[in-house]
């Protein structure tokens, strides 16, 4: 069998050539890794966080030196890891280097390892306090720092302070040694480069101390030739004077004298003779005599290490300076903060240090620099991150104590005729010393206004009634002749609420917390203001030029998450260029409804019909007139306090009007909520709970409206508060009035028979109409309730007579258009999508409520305004109804419920539009049925299409027909039979 041999092919390239291109190749990419990391650095170099780029659209201009190429690379790394970005532009430069020279380019693997380096740095970023000038939110470490550093601060057993000062240390040198491991660094390079750190730091300690012992040297030369001139000039001046007063004849020579004084000249040479060196200071305060010779200097070394005190001797013990103390910028007990905001509760406690001014350096002071005070530099450093502290609106800042700039001159006594002997190299002149801020104590730009604006704590102003009821009274004293409004003192008392408030450092770091979480949506920003209530914080934010409402209004979810809140709600401020941003408070106040009747806003107030609404944000008393409504549509789901809102609304009304004033028409369908009140004297009717009686009482009220109104137009008057004035002066004046009456007819002629009769006038009182579930009597009898309310909202005002209508179902087929137009006043409780909220108040806002009383108030206009409803439990409800029950039985008006008679009601349907209009039916009927018996056909839309009618009535009128026998029923197909004759 022949076997085959083939011969393999030989390289292409020998062996020298291969390795000849490996190493160009490996040269090539070095330079490219090099440029690399130039461009690197330089789009990290020239960063601006305004730039636009894939993440933030703007219309601004390209900062970046490389453009928006370098913008969008250089702008997600910062805000990942921050300062530790500049990792990648070190390794590739170090690797640029180490490829081309040929130096450990088999350690090149090491790049995988490059993420972990970055990562490490970025968690060291994370531990340091951002520079004065850092313009991002987060801090030096990113967004990835950050977090990976609040969530290592709760892990770990440590209190937060020397858990981030032991973490700091020990991820620099994890940092130094990651970073130089994938820059390729051996063990032996580091050595070298270890000792030529060493050596270059003792050869540039050496070099400072040259310039320090040269620098003094110049001084005492210059010093000495200063003096010498000075001297010269003073004997100069002295020759002239001498000589000048020889040549004046005697009478001007005094006047020379006076005219030429030494003092003009005297601070200067006062400088100038001074001692170089400051004289000691004796126990007493006073100079003690000065030295006629200055002990004799160490030579060589020892003189020039004796000029710098502050480096090798230990100074005296002194106080340490306020800027500098660890205390005033590093709060140990921050583990009761969110986890979020551990590792930034220090960077918040550390603008404290702010407020601290500086103090003047003086001459004995020089030689005291310690580290100390280098460290308090450190800290007046970091007191400027983030911007200016803000400012508490109504408290007061801390003053920074200013440098007494009239102080005088720390100059020493008068020099002896004979100059004293100084030694050159010890000399140091002091002339007029300039005050030189100090290291530990420098001090600040001046601080901007705070931002936060304290909640006011002021107790409300009590009413003229409640400090009445405050004072003792004597038991025979008759106070009230008549009717008797029911104390304060069956509510409960507000004493006994709890009052939390939050510290300003606090509401400080969520104010940046927040600005950090807009900015990481895009939203650009500055929050300007922040306002604590009883309830929520309102923050508000200044955007930036262009920035659109809508978006930041629709990140209220999303911010409520970022912040750890159970809820947001951002909407505009009116009549301001702010963004309202309205987030709970940690600890939520009781808002009670005694707090709220005892203020002076609603006992002193001259408002009709006075509705107690509760606190807004910044717990000011809010208190509405329901006569300027005039009518209140109130919507909430349940559990929102929607019904306990109706209860403080009622005892409002009872707590300040007598049952002349004011009478109520309670419609209650879920006969739960407002049975309760039933027998007060203020009620026209027990309350309705039947929903069909509920149309038979609204009609009863149309009928009300419409008699006052004849009885308004005949009186010349426009409304109700016109009508009972001319009333109440008619009674004054002892006038009646007359009114002309039908007593019957006249027999012969058959013509009615008028005569007048005299009557006495009565004030009407206010009628308020409250329906607690609107939704129920809608399903009953919609049409009617519509009509009712529609012609009520549209004409009841002038006639004294209001509607207060509440619903938990907010949806369009229960507030019609129809109602919704014709309330311009509305309360939205807690609604369960934005849906509702819009269908009640035509925008979102009403879901990010928080309950149990939290409300959005909708005054006429469109003016929204947020207010936290008071507290009235049914043990207080049931009080007042038993104190007002005690003052007899109510008067019921008749003809509520029972309904009118049958003239009356027919008027009333035809006024409201729904006149059953029995003629037109019948002469309808008519029509079919003749239809009917012509074409003998009958169905549905048979006569539908004869008549022009709707499918409904044509049914009816079917059915109708079946009922009076003209047709028979329908057949198994539906047809049916004609029983009357055929008509032609």
């Amino acid at each position: 069998m022949a076997t085959y041999q083939t011969r393999g092919r030989g390289p292409l390239l020998d062996r020298e050539t291969q390795a000849v291109l490996e190493r160009r190749s490996l040269e090539l990419g070095g330079l490219l890794l090099a440029a690399l990391g130039v461009a690197a650095g330089l789009m990290l170099w020239s960063y601006s966080p305004d730039d636009p780029n894939w993440m933030l659209a703007s219309d601004a201009p390209v900062h970046n030196w490389l453009g928006r190429l370098g913008a969008s690379v250089a702008h997600p790394l910062t805000m990942i890891v921050g300062r530790a970005a500049w990792v990648v532009p070190l390794v590739l430069l170090a690797w640029g280097l180490r490829l081309p020279l040929h130096l450990g380019e088999e350690r090149l693997g090491r790049l995988v390892f490059a993420p972990l380096a970055v990562a490490l740095a970025a968690l060291y970023g994370a531990t340091l306090a951002p520079p004065a000038g850092w313009a991002p939110r987060f801090g030096l470490g990113g967004l990835f720092g950050d977090t990976v550093l609040g969530f290592a601060l709760t892990v770990l057993p440590l209190g937060a302070g020397f858990a981030v000062k032991v973490m700091s240390l020990a991820l620099a040198l994890a940092v130094l040694v990651s970073v130089a491991w994938v820059a390729g660094v051996t063990r032996d390079e580091a050595r070298g480069a270890l000792r030529f750190l060493i050596l270059g730091a003792g050869w540039g300690y050496e070099m400072i101390l040259r310039g320090l012992g040269r620098g003094m040297r110049a001084s005492a030369q210059v010093a000495r030739g200063a003096q010498a001139r000075a001297v010269g000039m003073r004997a100069a001046r002295r020759e002239r004077a001498v000589a000048l007063e020889d040549e004046l004849p005697p009478p001007r020579r005094q006047a020379a004298v006076v005219r030429a004084p030494e003092p003009a000249v005297a601070p200067r040479e006062a400088a100038m003779r001074a001692p170089l060196m400051p004289p000691p200071v004796s126990a007493s305060g006073l100079a003690a005599p000065p030295r006629r010779a200055m002990p004799p200097a160490p030579s060589g070394i020892g003189a020039l290490l004796s000029r710098v005190p502050g480096i090798f001797t230990r100074p005296a013990e002194r106080p340490e300076p306020p800027s500098a103390r660890r205390d005033d910028y590093i709060d140990e007990d921050i583990d009761t903060l969110p986890v979020d905001d551990r590792i930034r509760a220090r960077i918040g406690d550390a603008i404290r240090a702010r407020a601290r001014a500086g103090q003047v350096v003086t001459p004995q002071a020089v030689g005291e620099m310690t580290a100390g005070a280098i460290g308090g530099s450190v800290a007046s450093a970091i007191a400027r991150l983030r911007g200016p502290r803000p400012l508490i609106l109504g408290a007061q800042a801390p003053q920074s104590p200013r440098p007494h700039l009239d102080e005088p001159p720390l100059t020493g006594p008068a020099a002896p005729a004979a100059d004293p002997v100084i030694d050159d190299d010890d000399a140091e002149v002091w002339e007029n010393p300039v005050e030189t801020p100090a290291f530990a104590n420098s001090p600040a730009a001046p601080a901007a206004p705070r931002v936060v604006q304290a909640m006011n704590r002021r107790p409300i102003q009590p009413s003229t009634r409640a400090r009445a009821e405050a004072q003792p009274v004597l038991p025979l004293e008759d106070r009230y002749a008549g009717y008797e409004f029911p104390p304060l003192a069956l509510l409960a008392d507000p004493a006994g609420v709890p009052h939390h408030t939050l510290s300003d450092e606090a509401l400080e770091e969520n104010a940046r917390m927040l600005e950090s979480v807009l900015d990481d949506y895009g939203v650009r920003g500055e929050i300007v203001s922040v306002r604590p209530g009883p309830v929520v914080t309102m923050y508000e934010l200044e955007p930036a030029p262009g920035l659109k409402a809508s978006r930041v209004i629709g990140l209220a979810d999303d911010i409520a998450r970022s912040m750890s809140a159970l809820s947001a709600r951002v909407s505009t401020v009116p009549g301001r260029s702010v963004i309202g941003i309205e987030l709970p408070n940690e600890r939520r106040e009781k808002v009670v409804l005694r707090e709220i009747l005892a203020a002076r806003q609603f006992g002193d107030s001259q408002m009709r019909l006075p509705l107690a609404l509760g606190k807004d944000i910044g717990g000011e008393p809010v208190v509405a007139n329901l006569a300027k409504m005039p009518h209140l549509l109130i919507a909430g789901t349940t559990g929102s306090g929607k019904s306990v809102a109706i209860n403080t609304m009622i005892l409002s009304l009872l707590y300040k009007l007598t049952p002349e004033e004011c009478r109520l028409i309670m419609i209650d369908p879920k006969m739960l909520e407002l049975s309760v009140y039933d027998g007060i004297p203020h009620l026209l009717s027990p309350v309705v709970t039947d929903p069909k009686k509920a149309v038979v009482a609204l009609k009863w009220v149309v009928a009300e409206m419409e008699d006052r109104y004849r009885k308004m137009s005949k009186m010349g008057v426009r409304n109700i508060e016109g009508y009972n004035g001319r009333v109440r002066e008619a009674l004054g004046a002892g006038e009646v009035f007359s009114r002309t009456v039908q007593t019957g007819f006249d027999e012969e002629t058959g013509d009615p028979v008028f005569e007048t009769e005299e009557i006495l006038p009565e004030p009407f009182p206010y009628i308020v109409v409250v329906v607690d579930e609107m939704a129920d009597l809608m399903m009953v009898a919609g049409k009617e309730i519509e009509a009712c309310i529609q012609r009520l909202a549209q004409m009841a005002r002038a006639s004294g007579i209001h509607l207060i209508m509440a619903t938990q179902r907010p949806s369009v087929d229960v507030i019609t258009g129809t109602i919704k137009a014709n309330f311009p006043t509305r309360i939205s409780f807690q609604v369960t999508s934005k849906i509702d909220s819009r269908t009640i108040l035509g925008e979102q806002g009403a879901e990010q409520l928080l309950g149990m009383g939290d409300m959005l108030y909708m005054a006429g206009g469109g003016r929204i305004q947020r207010v936290h409803g008071p507290f009235c439990s049914d043990e207080e409800v049931e009080e007042v109804v038993a104190f007002l029950k005690a003052w007899g039985p109510p008067d019921y008006q008749s003809g509520v419920t029972d309904g009118p008679d049958d003239e009356v009601a027919t008027d009333i349907d035809a006024v409201l539009g729904l006149s059953s209009g029995a003629e037109g039916d019948d002469a309808l009927y008519d029509m079919a049925v003749q239809i009917v018996a012509r074409d003998r056909k009958c169905s549905t839309s048979y006569i539908q299409r004869k008549l022009a009618i709707g499918y409904n009535k044509a049914a009816r009128l079917v059915e109708q027909m079946e009922d009076q026998g003209v047709v028979s029923a329908a057949n198994a197909v539906g047809k049916r039979e004609i029983l009357v004759p055929e008509v032609q």
